[in-house]
């Protein structure tokens, strides 16, 4: 085709009305019995923490049986709300702030320092930052850009669906998955417009779009898993590694990058071979050709106009944030700038004094407005932040009030489990249960439980951690499993079993590839192959 319908171009690239709609009317005919519902599950919270209060008995625990079995309480209270949503999650995710000093697990300040540390910095200026980067439509010039590279000619549908996965995941690397995945699917289904719609679509051009939507999303998780600013999880592994073991070396960038990068990008190798065998068939080139070439995108580009002073500023500090992150502690043997403070700087620091200079940089497009003002900034997700804090708080408070102990206690029987097997069993299992409980809460219960599971088996606690982390991300099954797997669904190119058969070879892939990493490249750059007793918390 030589151009695109103007009505088209300007038609909504997700189809939300319709189901904020439908969405609506269910919620009119069943709000009666939702609100029952939510009511029990509000009430089934404090009834299992009296529940556990009353009938737990622990025999020791470094903190006194009653604060062990009072930090249990609370975890079941937290985590009840959490999965069944009962109170929004920013709430619950604050409720440690008055939890803790009223079961005396700790005091309001101590509890109050998990909400704010340099890892809670480090989020706050990225989020700043990718918000610029959305407000000027930085992304979108960068994806199209990307994909037109990718869209040859003659169309090659796996190249196209490489360009479009690879644009993704390389946003993620920077921005939270679920934002990464929200930029992007716009600019994959603005290309799937283009094909004939439903019915009329041949069974290559349908498989073709479900390559496409299950790429976006898998990409998504996929990037966010090579850096730490991609995905909360990675935040919260590094502030609960600090939290336990201040005197050990902290998880910089540049550390888990040089870990982090090499995993994700053979997943993503691994997805796209998966996604090219199960949709891209033999023919589906000259299917699409009809409907896709380069023309839709090159328009969409001229629409942007040339790149503005505002966007080159956002780029060029963007770009000096990610440098000062990768050298500020490079190797033993090679200080990075981080020495020149004694390391009292942090990855926080410059990104805040990163997000800062947009402030203060004018954008010249109006007399006296900067590139950022607070006004652009009301969109900052505070409830990610705010999970965060409450991630930190429960690993503090499982540690200090001994409940940690006790279940290391419970956990002897580990010992007998061979080390070749350790990293795929814990893998496993944070994945199996990432499917129904957010990321973030499953690293959340899981990490404080892997470090006391590691020091019974006198192992280096990053060898569980770190398995048990990234598998929370490994939750490629279900719609349920993360938000970017509903922005995958409300696209209506895909359903539960297209998830269910790439989702589980991906996943199967995931664990292997972790499972010979973390001995080897992880203890390179992790040094896991020390000995534990130089880590232990006092």
């Amino acid at each position: 085709m030589s151009g695109v319908d103007t009505d088209d171009a300007k038609a909504p690239l997700l189809p939300l009305q319709d189901t904020i709609h439908r969405s609506h009317s269910f919620n009119s005919s069943c709000l009666k019995s939702i609100f029952t519902l939510k009511n029990f599950f509000i009430l089934l919270g404090p009834l299992l923490c009296a529940v556990v209060c009353l009938c737990v008995k622990f025999n020791g625990g470094g903190g006194g049986e009653s604060n062990s079995r009072n930090m249990l309480a609370v975890l079941v209270w937290v985590f009840t709300w959490w999965l069944t949503e009962a109170v929004p999650m920013p709430i619950t995710s604050m409720s440690p702030l008055f939890l803790f000093p009223l079961f005396g697990i700790s005091s309001a300040d101590d509890v109050a320092k998990s909400y704010m540390d340099d890892v809670i910095s480090l989020v706050l200026g990225s989020f700043i930052l990718a918000l610029a980067v959305e407000h000027y439509n930085i992304h979108r010039r960068l994806a199209l850009n990307i994909t037109l590279l990718f869209c040859g000619d003659p169309l090659n549908p796996p190249l196209l669906l490489l360009g479009i996965c690879a644009t993704t995941a390389f946003v993620s690397m920077w921005m939270h998955n679920v934002a990464a995945a929200m930029l992007m699917m716009p600019v994959a289904t603005g290309i799937l417009q283009r094909l004939p719609p439903g019915p009329t679509q041949s069974h290559l051009v349908s498989k073709f779009c479900k390559a496409v939507v299950l790429g976006v999303i898998y990409s998504a998780a996929i990037g966010g898993m090579s850096t730490l600013t991609g995905t909360g999880v990675n935040l919260i592994l590094v502030g609960m590694w600090k939290s336990y073991f201040p005197e050990a070396t902290p998880i910089s960038f540049n550390t888990w990058f040089f870990f982090g990068f090499p995993l994700a990008l053979l997943i993503f190798i691994a997805l796209w071979a998966i996604l090219c065998m199960l949709y891209c068939r033999s023919g589906s080139g000259q299917a699409l050709s009809a409907y896709l070439d380069k023309t839709h995108l090159k328009r969409e580009l001229d629409l942007l106009g040339p790149m503005a002073f505002a966007e080159k500023m956002i780029l060029a500090v963007f770009s000096m944030l990610i440098v000062l992150w990768m050298t500020r502690s490079i190797t033993d043997d090679i200080p990075g700038w981080g020495s020149l403070f004694n390391g009292r700087a942090g990855d926080g620091t410059v990104s805040v004094m990163m997000a800062t200079l947009l402030f203060i940089i004018p954008n010249k497009k109006q007399e006296g407005e900067k590139l950022m003002d607070w006004n652009k900034c009301k969109k900052l997700p505070w409830n990610i932040i705010l999970l965060l804090g409450a991630g930190f708080a429960i690993a503090d408070g499982v540690r200090t009030s001994g409940l940690a102990d006790v279940l290391s206690e419970m956990l002897d029987f580990l010992e007998a489990v061979p080390y070749w097997a350790i990293a795929p069993a814990v893998c496993l299992v944070s994945s199996t249960l990432t499917e129904f409980t957010s990321n973030n809460s499953t690293t959340t219960l899981l990490v404080p439980l892997l470090i006391q599971i590691a020091q019974t088996m006198h192992l280096h606690p990053l060898l569980l951690m770190i398995p048990g982390s990234i598998g929370a991300q490994f939750s490629f099954l279900l719609p349920t499993g993360t938000p970017s797997n509903i922005v995958g669904f409300t696209t209506g190119h895909i359903e539960i079993n297209d998830m269910l058969k790439t989702g589980t070879p991906l996943k199967i892939v995931g664990i292997l590839l972790l499972s010979i990493l973390m001995p080897t490249l992880g203890a390179f750059v992790f040094g896991t192959d020390k000995e534990i007793v130089n880590f232990s918390r006092s």
